[in-house]
């Protein structure tokens, strides 16, 4: 046993404080003499004096405090203190709180204040100040280090730099496109507006009517009506005219890609001239100074329209419409027309040509329902024929579908009795039309099974002999 006298600690800076409350020591003198305490400590099988004892004392509480300081946020409301051996003593004055209430309560943490809010509830994360809150217009300091006197009237603007060519192909040539597909012409004008054309204004016509050429004649026709309707709002006549101008020195190279472009420039300036886009003396101001053939052809197409016009033809309607925008009535009649030439003509390639220019393959079943009442209304076997090498190309050319084809062959079923009022033998005639139609191969079994067929009346006439009458 080791034995340490008091006296000796206190010289040796011990600091007189009476270590012995948390160590194990002996029995002392009742009398309160001062006398030597035998200390007996052992930690992990080890004797240790009292100084070693009183270090690993001081580390236990300050173990403790910091681990109080730990949880003071999440247990404040505890009441809970450190008592003077280390031990921690908790009240039960103070509900716990909630972790998650504490971490959304925006009352300042650090115990100071009245408890308002911080920033009277205007703080926190992506918050711009109160709800309700209106600012207003702050005068401006001139004490300011930043503050510059010529800029207080100053008026700020967007600016939109001028597209140059590059960039002006790149964004124009999709919104004709597009258009092409709505037909808005309010949306073009708009978008054009947007835009800082700048010397680049008169392209909008040429590069429009270069894009058209390649088209179809119903993007042509919207086309022409694009011009008409941009000529004013966005565009000037003058830009129409410088526009038409370069269209006129770049037809060399519009016949490389479409030969027949002098021929549709001259309608383009026909059309423009009769919508007021252009002034009457556009072509005459051309007499006598045209060296390109190219362009004496699209000039001279244009005079010839103007003076058909005159006489009586519309050339607002010389590029036709769109199928989808066209009447029903002016369909069939075109469709009429085309079928009576085709048997004059006998010119199957050019019949499919126009029935796709008409570019309505939604009404195709029309076209067969009026080939086949234009056989049974016919008298002779060649309008038979013919019609039927017609269907026979345009099935296998896949320009009329199964499905087009089913439905006109199933108007005509539909509307045999009363095709047969007019035409007597027009059950015999559908019959034998249908047969052959299912063995070249443009109708399948389930069409050529649903043809009707006229109920026969047989009996026998007392004076015929006992023939019997069909």
């Amino acid at each position: 046993p080791l034995f340490i006298n008091r006296a000796t600690l206190n010289e040796r800076g011990g600091g007189g404080e009476d270590l012995s409350d948390s160590l194990v020591s002996e029995e002392e003198d009742n009398a309160g003499s001062v006398v030597n305490k035998n200390i007996k400590n052992e930690i992990n099988g080890n004797w240790l004096s009292s100084a070693s004892n009183s270090i690993h004392e001081a580390r236990l509480k300050a173990k403790a405090k910091r681990r109080l300081r730990k949880n003071s946020s999440r247990d404040s409301g505890r009441g809970d203190s450190l008592s003077d051996n280390g031990d921690v003593v908790r009240g039960t004055s103070v509900a716990p709180t909630s972790p998650k209430s504490k971490l959304l309560d925006r009352k300042s943490r650090l115990g100071k204040g009245r408890g308002l809010p911080k920033k009277g509830g205007a703080g926190g994360k992506g918050v711009w100040g109160r709800s309700g809150e209106v600012y207003e217009q702050q005068a401006v300091d001139q004490k300011d280090p930043n503050y510059d006197e010529a800029q207080e009237n100053c008026v700020y603007e967007t600016v939109v730099p001028p597209l140059d060519e590059r960039d002006f192909e790149n964004t124009v040539i999709p919104i004709v496109q597009e258009y092409f597909e709505h037909g808005d012409t309010n949306e073009v004008a708009e978008l054009l507006a947007e835009l800082n054309l700048g010397p680049m204004r008169s392209e909008v016509p040429s590069l429009a009517v270069s894009l058209a050429l390649e088209a179809k004649a119903s993007h042509r026709e919207l086309t022409s009506r694009l011009l008409a309707d941009l000529c004013g709002p966005v565009l000037s006549c003058s830009d129409m005219e410088n526009s038409f101008d370069k269209l006129l020195l770049e037809l060399p190279d519009l016949v490389l890609d479409t030969p027949g472009a002098p021929q549709l420039v001259g309608q383009f300036i026909a059309r423009a001239v009769s919508d007021h886009i252009l002034s009457k003396s556009y072509i005459e101001a051309y007499k006598g100074r045209v060296g390109c053939q190219y362009t004496r052809v699209s000039l001279d197409r244009a005079t010839v329209l103007l003076k058909m016009s005159m006489e009586g033809l519309r050339i607002d309607s010389k590029w036709g419409t769109g199928g989808g925008q066209r009447p029903v009535t002016q369909l069939i009649k075109e469709m009429n027309l085309l079928l009576k030439e085709y048997i004059l003509s006998g010119d199957s390639k050019e019949a499919e040509r126009c029935l796709r220019d008409l570019e309505v393959p939604h009404f195709y079943h029309e076209f067969v329902y009026e080939a086949i009442v234009m056989v049974l209304e016919s008298k002779g076997e060649k309008t038979l024929k013919m019609v039927l090498q017609l269907l026979e190309l345009l099935s296998v050319s896949s320009v009329i579908t199964l499905d087009q084809m089913r439905r006109g062959y199933e108007r005509v079923y539909m509307e045999i009795s009363e095709i047969n009022i007019d035409v007597p033998r027009a059950y015999f005639i559908l019959e034998q039309f249908v047969d052959q139609s299912f063995s070249m191969g443009i109708i399948d079994v389930k069409i050529r099974d649903l043809c009707p067929c006229r109920g026969r009346k047989r009996f026998v006439s007392e004076g015929d002999g006992g023939v019997v009458k069909v």
